[in-house]
């Protein structure tokens, strides 16, 4: 039975895993096909996981991740916070501008670490639990590129606040992780910051893989 059990948890989370991916919802059918089980299989690992909220599946009958997720990743949040803070305070340091990790939550980018450089005369205040739609932002914008594999860094000036600048890039490599890590200032900012953003996302992959 504890083997049964190990079996049935394993696939599970190969299905979430599945789900994750950022393509969208599968149909039982395609996920029987993805995961290589047979549809009974796939439809009690669904019936589970459904009456947990999951997943969750739309008018069509796709499936797709469901909002239970969001506790387990609100739980997650204190952890990766504690994780990114040395790279962004390295960052912050190195830039001067305000440092941040920010994750997707649903439709949203939400910022879970946040780090101020120590040196500056003026910086922005970018508070921890800030919200903002994923498609607005050089945060939420370096997240969606990432979903299609896009590894550059992203500049935006002005669409969350009027006069500020961010530049952001994705944080690759996590399956179960959307991230980005990225910094957002009213000043000018010199040409390294892009790269130098690009490199903090890909320390701060390695750090949590």
């Amino acid at each position: 039975m504890a083997a049964e059990s190990a079996q049935t948890l394993e696939r599970g989370l190969r299905l979430l895993r599945l789900l994750s991916d950022g393509k969208g919802g599968r149909t039982p059918t395609e996920l029987s096909a993805e995961l290589s089980l047979s549809r009974p299989v796939v439809y009690r690992l669904l019936t589970t996981l459904l009456n947990e909220g999951f997943v969750r599946r739309d008018d069509e009958g796709r499936v797709h991740l469901g909002f239970g997720l969001l506790a387990l990743a609100r739980a997650v949040q204190p952890l990766l916070r504690a994780a990114a803070l040395p790279t962004l305070r390295r960052l912050a340091e190195q830039v001067g501008a305000t440092a941040h990790l920010t994750v997707a939550e649903g439709d949203d980018a939400l910022a879970v670490a946040v780090v101020e450089p120590s040196w500056t005369d003026m910086h922005v205040a970018y508070r921890e639990g800030a919200r903002h739609p994923l498609a607005k932002g050089a945060a939420g914008r370096a997240i969606l590129a990432g979903r299609e594999g896009g590894s550059a860094y992203l500049v935006t000036e002005g669409q969350l606040e009027e006069g500020a600048r961010g530049v952001a890039a994705p944080v690759l490599g996590l399956p179960w992780l959307e991230a980005s890590v990225g910094v957002v200032t009213f000043g000018p900012l010199a040409e390294s910051t892009g790269p130098r953003v690009v490199e903090a996302a890909a320390e701060l992959a390695a750090a949590m893989g």
